[in-house]
């Protein structure tokens, strides 16, 4: 059997995530097996957890496929994870969502209360989702159109430069000078393009980045006021915020500054012209409502037996409001209205202090997947320092290797690492693969500390090593529960 999983955070994902998920069921790219392959990458075990989700990332790509009467009766099946910290439930769904560039979010269940009470309510997930789409759908919008942006600003400090100097060339004419011929005008005309062309030269040449220019720029709305806050009416502030800026009219003023600065505020300027954002928010919608992912954590924190001392409102209630937006229904945003039917949800919790049954039976139904992740073995531990291109050994290995630090790890030593943070997690809190970060903090600490005078040596990071400096550590209980 396959035994549990685990994670440590590292860089972005580099792999070449497929931008289209139908051109993707065509290549054959994101078929279940290939997506839990590359969670493997990152994720050691829990295989069970993986295909689960593997099957309903095919799923929600299979329903795309499908004609528009039968499409929209498709559901998503929402997954509930059950299982230790540390193990790999939210990377699990984090990895998936960057895999396929679905919208994704996770929250946190603890921080929402119910509708009417102090507190944020559940319907603001949505709502931060699609801020956080529109913000990444706003910057590929503008990658797109960054060179005809550049273009746009070039000319336009171009011609800022050209009229400063062509005033100034106006102002050294002798104001009792005769009117001048049409042919005089004509000669001068031909020289003003002169200079402009060799303006032009020098501009894109680069010469005149340190030149000072005098440029007007539009200053952004600021509201005389912050808005609200409480339940709900931060929408209304930002609101009220959107009305206002729309009845002021833009403020330009003059600004002095550098030619590189120049062209930084224009093609911003410039950018901003270029994109529709009222087709931005639409698309941001209908992204979120087609592939959005939320993870919701901490599950069983708002769940338990009936408390005799009045409404449960950040427990049962919350699991009350969570209800319709699980199921379906419509959550109104400043951007319009997005609807949930095809979100896909994945809560996930330790239940250690109260079992998936404690949940309310309506909250229960809507999670029709469960999957239950398995504590780290030792053996588990061992293959997340070595095998994941992100492991800790490699991550320390790194960055002690910017002072000329060499870190080698013998393999008895990282089986030393691993044996004594599964030791720890048994006998204490099981923490699972975060149990690694403390390990590894106390092992290399003097070697962190000391990295400038060690510089251009090699630590054998072997068993004894390891051991030198966590065996009393690890064998006094009392200490043992302060230290790691």
């Amino acid at each position: 059997m396959t035994s549990a999983a685990a994670v440590v955070p590292g860089p972005e994902d580099t792999d070449d995530a497929p931008h289209d998920l139908i051109q993707a069921v065509a290549g054959e790219t994101l078929r279940p097996a290939e997506v839990v392959r590359r969670l493997d990458e990152y994720i050691i075990g829990q295989h069970e957890a993986k295909r689960s989700v593997a099957i309903a990332l095919r799923n929600r790509v299979r329903r795309r496929m499908l004609p528009e009467d039968m499409r929209n009766e498709v559901l998503p099946k929402n997954i509930l994870m059950i299982g230790p910290t540390g193990v790999g439930k939210t990377e699990i769904a984090r990895r998936v969502a960057r895999l396929t560039e679905s919208p994704f979010i996770k929250v946190e269940a603890t921080k929402f209360t119910e509708v009417g009470y102090v507190g944020r309510d559940v319907e603001s997930i949505l709502r931060d989702l699609l801020e956080q789409t529109i913000t990444e759908l706003h910057e590929d919008r503008v990658a797109e159109v960054e060179a005809r942006a550049r273009v746009l600003a070039d000319a336009r400090l171009l011609e800022t430069l050209h009229e400063a100097n062509e005033r100034q060339r106006a102002t050294r004419v002798r104001s009792d000078e005769e009117a001048a011929s049409a042919e005089q005008t004509a000669v001068e005309a031909r020289r003003s393009r002169a200079r402009r062309r060799r303006l032009a030269q020098r501009l894109a040449a680069g010469a005149l980045e340190d030149a000072t220019v005098d440029i007007e720029v539009e200053e952004p709305f600021q509201p005389a006021f912050e808005g609200f806050t409480g339940t709900g009416l931060e929408e209304v502030g930002v609101s009220l915020s959107d009305f206002f800026s729309q009845l002021a009219p833009p403020r330009k003023r003059k600004k002095l500054m550098t030619v590189a600065e120049a062209r930084d505020v224009l093609i911003d300027e410039e950018t901003d012209r270029l994109i529709d954002m009222d087709r931005v928010y639409d698309d941001a919608i209908h992204l979120v409502e087609d592939s959005g992912v939320v993870f919701i954590d901490e599950v069983d924190k708002i769940c338990g037996p009936a408390s005799d001392r009045g409404p449960d409102v950040s427990g049962e209630g919350v699991q009350r409001d969570l209800l319709p937006i699980l199921e379906g229904s419509t959550v109104h945003t400043r951007y319009g209205p997005v609807r949930t039917d095809h979100v896909l949800f994945i809560a996930a919790g330790a239940f250690t202090a109260a079992r998936p049954s404690d949940l309310i039976p309506e909250f229960q139904g809507r999670f029709p997947i469960r999957v239950e992740l398995k504590p780290l073995s030792e053996d588990d531990l061992v293959r997340i320092l070595t095998e994941p291109g992100n492991a800790l050994t490699r991550q320390y290995a790194a960055l002690l290797g910017t002072e000329q630090v060499t870190l080698d790890f013998t393999p008895d030593g990282i089986r030393e690492l691993a044996a004594q943070a599964h030791r720890v997690n048994e006998e204490d809190e099981n923490l699972g693969a975060r149990r690694l970060f403390t390990i590894m903090e106390k092992v290399l600490e003097d070697v962190s500390f000391g990295a400038e005078e060690l510089a251009g040596t090699t630590v054998v990071i072997d068993a004894t090593y390891v051991g030198d400096r966590l065996g009393e550590l690890v064998r006094n209980q009392d200490l043992r529960r302060y230290v790691l």
